[in-house]
């Protein structure tokens, strides 16, 4: 009350009418957030252009039919099922985005060719540069390891003969890809001849076996993460299976460091483990850094590889786009962050509390004495986290000092400038619009991921706020507050069934 009514005095009196009187409030009288971002996304993609991914679909896990290649079989299965609409089939080479007439090759030896080429074009390019600014003398290298030791030649020449042999290897090896059946993949893009044709293939099952012939929107080709293309249908289950596993052992054995920082949290605990620091903990200076900065700062720096670490795990469970996998190591480190950050950190230290009283009680008492760390916790994620990004010192320090020993060309140069795509599974922040290079455009659809983790976090506070007022001698007030949760989760079911059809399913035509 000593809070709540002074607020209210001044909400009523003062904020209220100066946001009615400006228009602020105005939004009021619309549907609020959800429908927003729906209409958005279904004005954004009516306006778009035809784009071969609206009439295309993934095909995978396609049978090998005795007799017949993959290419014929495709052909014949699509124009027996979907003989009115069903246009032709795409064909790529997996790893090196090419697109061509044949079935889905693997030519990841082709690309890694053409990797090495643009290294030494990269080379050759550095010598030129630095023939043309020192043109009394040509570049030199010598042709053993790293340029250590071995005959000396002209830099150019060298350079220029290397890529001469490679081009006369990549087209080779582009040849023996084309003859060899082996490097067939069971995969394909199949176009239809409307949008229609391609909503009715994604969206229904093809086949009585429902691990063949496995059909879903094709990405965009920039959300396209070609290595996991043509994975069997067993192997993604099982690899689903151990990365769930995985991502179980590791939410507890990170559990090890939170519980160290917590010790770090509170001095008394620290005391006791190390009664020598006592007297160096006890300066007043030591003692308000260890309470107020470190723990936030130890926690920080322990969940620092930790969205690298998820993506890797997103991957091995076989997810086709590059979307998607920031999706799932988004949802990953949600629920890390829920279980070990916050809730972990409420238990930890005590569990003889929940052995000697029930559960609601340590609530009640737990969450009270981890405000402070909490509160440090979110300043230094402020400041090592969000005004980092903005600063962006990191990046800045790294490409000077890549300009300084790394950089000889100007393509090194414009990579070293490429700020790279946002990390999604642990930020979203307006430095996409202002600093990041696109990806992709998935059209907004992370945002029913993110509403559902918004209500998640509602629906938890609210009753974690049960459980602490039902400590304080507010007992009364508790059955008044059970109608929260109750509301809050009735307003996600609606949005759920009036707005998520337009983020789960595409439309055959302009809206």
């Amino acid at each position: 009350f000593k809070i709540f009514v002074p607020i209210t005095v001044v909400a009523l009196l003062i904020l209220i009418p100066v946001n009615v009187s400006s228009g602020t409030l105005f939004f009021l009288r619309k549907e609020l957030e959800y429908d927003n971002v729906a209409t958005m996304r279904l004005r954004f993609l009516a306006s778009q252009r035809r784009r071969a991914e609206q009439f295309t679909v993934l095909v995978r896990n396609v049978p090998q039919i005795s007799g017949n290649s993959i290419s014929d079989s495709l052909d014949q299965f699509f124009k027996t099922s979907h003989p009115d609409t069903y246009l032709c089939y795409q064909r790529l080479y997996n790893s090196c985005h090419y697109f061509c007439t044949q079935a889905v090759y693997n030519a990841y030896k082709f690309a890694k060719l053409v990797r090495k080429r643009d290294r030494l074009q990269n080379w050759l390019d550095y010598n030129q540069l630095k023939f043309e600014s020192h043109s009394e003398k040509r570049p030199t290298k010598k042709t053993g390891f790293l340029g250590l030791w071995g005959k000396r030649v002209d830099s150019i020449d060298f350079y220029k003969q290397q890529i001469k042999e490679f081009d006369k290897n990549m087209t080779l090896e582009r040849q023996k890809v084309l003859k060899d059946t082996k490097s067939i993949l069971p995969v394909a893009f199949v176009s239809f001849k409307s949008r229609w044709g391609a909503a009715v293939c994604a969206q229904t099952q093809q086949s009585k076996n429902p691990t063949l012939w496995l059909a879903n929107w094709a990405p965009e080709p920039r959300d396209i993460y070609w290595q996991n293309l043509a994975i069997p249908f067993l192997s993604l289950t099982i690899r689903k299976l151990i990365i769930s596993l995985s991502v179980f052992a590791l939410v507890f054995f990170y559990m090890i460091p939170i519980a160290f920082v917590q010790s770090l949290a509170n001095l008394e605990g620290l005391e006791r483990v190390a009664p020598f620091l006592r007297p160096v903990i006890e300066l007043k200076f030591i003692k308000s850094f260890l309470q107020g900065f470190l723990p936030g700062l130890a926690l920080k720096i322990s969940l620092y590889i930790l969205p690298t670490v998820l993506m890797i795990m997103s991957k091995i469970e076989g997810h086709i786009a590059l979307s998607i996998l920031e999706r799932r190591a988004s949802a990953k480190y949600y629920y890390f962050m829920l279980v070990n950050v916050f809730l972990g950190s409420i238990v930890t230290g005590t569990n003889h509390q929940l052995m000697m009283s029930r559960i609601p009680r340590t609530i009640g008492v737990s969450i009270p004495m981890k405000a402070t760390f909490f509160i440090t916790f979110i300043m230094v994620d402020g400041w090592a986290g969000i005004a980092g990004e903005i600063l962006r010192l990191k990046p800045l320090v790294i490409f000077h000092l890549k300009n300084m020993f790394l950089l000889k060309t100007e393509s090194d140069r414009e990579q070293a400038m490429d700020p790279g795509s946002v990390d999604s599974p642990e930020t979203l922040r307006i430095t996409i619009i202002n600093v990041y290079n696109q990806q992709y455009e998935s059209g907004a659809a992370f945002w029913p991921h993110v509403h559902s983790r918004i209500i998640a976090s509602l629906v938890i506070s609210q009753l974690l706020l049960l459980g602490l007022l039902s400590t304080k001698e507010a007992a009364n007030s508790t059955p008044l507050l059970a109608i929260l949760p109750i509301l809050t989760l009735s307003f996600n079911q609606y949005c759920k069934h009036r707005f998520e059809p337009a983020f789960r399913r595409y439309h055959s035509r302009k809206q």
